[in-house]
């Protein structure tokens, strides 16, 4: 499927101009100029936004599941949070 600038702007939540000066310099892939206007590719905005996202994983990952096993110990032993011992009673009768 194929969108013009507007519609590749609207689908990346970018401006229009924005959207075009990166297919410019050729950051966006599946960018062509045929003619007078911008026609993107959506696999190439798919793309464009995989390599934007900050964890690679996202990519191959299917969705609702989880690839992180926790251990024995729970979220503790994985924060290594520090446990605090009992509070002393600091008044005598």
């Amino acid at each position: 499927m194929t969108l013009d600038l507007k519609g590749a702007a609207q689908y990346l939540h970018l401006h229009p101009n924005t959207v075009q000066d990166r297919a410019k310099r050729g950051i966006i892939p599946g960018a062509a100029k045929p003619g007078k206007r911008w026609v993107f590719l959506e696999e190439g905005l798919k793309q464009y936004l995989l390599q934007l996202s900050p964890c690679p994983s996202s990519a191959s990952a299917k969705r609702g599941t989880s690839t992180f096993v926790l251990p024995e110990g729970g979220l503790d032993a994985v924060l290594k949070l520090p446990t605090a011992g009992k509070r002393r009673r600091t008044t005598t009768a």
